[in-house]
């Protein structure tokens, strides 16, 4: 399968200042990567992306919201009306040069990650993942939801079934409202319990929605245990002709909004794995808010969807890209030695929890499919 690296110039940028958990360098991080490994070039898997018109968004975000951010954009601030309507120019939501033009784009690389997925490929979209934002609202840092955009665009293109899995650390609640009424879509949030926004728990199973909150210091045989008796079973019980992910780096261990704990090689693995389940296949960013973990993971992700072989040890050019990072949130002494020079993580195994096997009990009572075996024993 062909694959394409999505990216634009407003990328390459944090966009955010201050504290904010995202004022960090993410997708800039990946390119500067990919770039001194050979995994991409000018001529070589990139694809820029443009800007989401202003009839695009409508297809999903109330026309007041999209004009709020304009303006707020503009005037600096937002009004008082406009952060109580539509929670933007908050500590959680703040308003910064260039934010229409982040979120557009974001959507923009959405429905580009569509087409191309849908012409036969492997898109990966690292600044998307926006899964938090609201029709009317901003939620979680996330201000346009791209990954309604590829879904509603993957729909539009002629597929009947589009699965959505979200991997990051946090509820996919975005993206589960936006299609709980749609048989087409079936969503599935794996997702650590008892984390912001305090939803998803097991019981909420709107419409197409299985939700797995895992146990916090989830290690990877746990994780393997999750994808192959519940991820899998429902995911091929749907059947779906293609598939969009979300890949949040914060499920890494190490990362500074979570207590999960899994290596970046264990997350490689389920999403090669998702994406052979459908033609058609969307990969897109998410949460992570350390800048080693999220660079190293998804930096290797993309060799892994694009066949290129990960070195044990980077040369001294790409380790250089790691050198420069910084991050106010992940303390000095606990950057691993391992964050600098290597992109692959030692995989994290050890003992499944009752918890775990008691929450795959739970959903396969709901749902009596078989168990993927071959993920259990491979």
């Amino acid at each position: 399968m062909t694959a394409h690296f999505i990216t634009a110039g407003i990328f390459r940028e944090t966009g955010y200042s201050g504290n904010h958990p995202l004022a960090i360098a993410r997708v800039g991080t990946v390119e500067r990567l990919c770039s001194a490994l050979g995994w991409i070039g000018p001529d070589r898997h990139v694809v820029e992306a443009l800007p989401a018109s202003r009839a695009d968004l409508e297809r999903f975000h109330d026309p007041a919201y999209i004009e709020a951010i304009r303006r707020a954009e503009a005037a600096g601030r937002a009004s008082p009306e406009d952060r109580e309507r539509h929670h933007i120019g908050t500590m959680e939501n703040p308003i910064f040069r260039g934010l229409y033009h982040r979120a557009a784009v974001s959507v923009g690389g959405a429905l580009l990650a569509a087409d191309l997925a849908h012409a036969g490929a492997v898109a990966f979209h690292p600044g998307g993942g926006t899964h938090h934002g609201r029709r009317d609202r901003a939620s979680g840092f996330c201000f346009f939801n791209d990954p309604v955009f590829a879904i509603l665009e993957l729909l539009d293109l002629g597929r009947r079934r589009v699965l959505y899995v979200d991997l990051d650390a946090h509820h996919g609640d975005g993206v589960e409202a936006a299609f709980a009424d749609d048989p087409r879509v079936m969503t599935i949030s794996v997702h650590e319990a008892g984390r912001w926004p305090f939803t998803g728990t097991l019981e909420d199973r709107v419409g197409q929605a299985c939700n797995l909150p895992v146990p916090p210091r989830l290690n990877d045989a746990e994780f393997a245990r999750v994808m192959a008796g519940a991820v899998f079973p429902l995911a091929r019980g749907f059947a779906p002709d293609a598939v969009v992910i979300t890949v949040g780096a914060d499920a890494l261990k190490g990362d500074p909004l979570s207590s999960l704990a899994l290596s970046n090689t264990g997350m490689w693995d389920a999403v090669e794995r998702l994406v052979a389940l459908a033609p058609a296949a969307v990969v897109l960013g998410g949460g992570g808010y350390n800048p080693w973990t999220l660079g190293r993971s998804w930096a290797g992700l993309w060799a892994r969807l694009s066949g290129q072989a990960i070195p044990e040890r980077l040369p001294t050019e790409a380790e250089a890209v790691l050198a420069a990072l910084d991050c106010e949130l992940v303390e000095e002494e606990d950057r691993a030695p391992e964050w600098f020079t290597t992109i692959a993580d030692g995989r994290n195994d050890g003992p499944v929890r009752p918890e775990v096997e008691e929450l795959i009990a739970a959903v396969r009572a709901a749902d009596p499919l078989e168990e993927d075996k071959t993920w259990a024993t491979g």
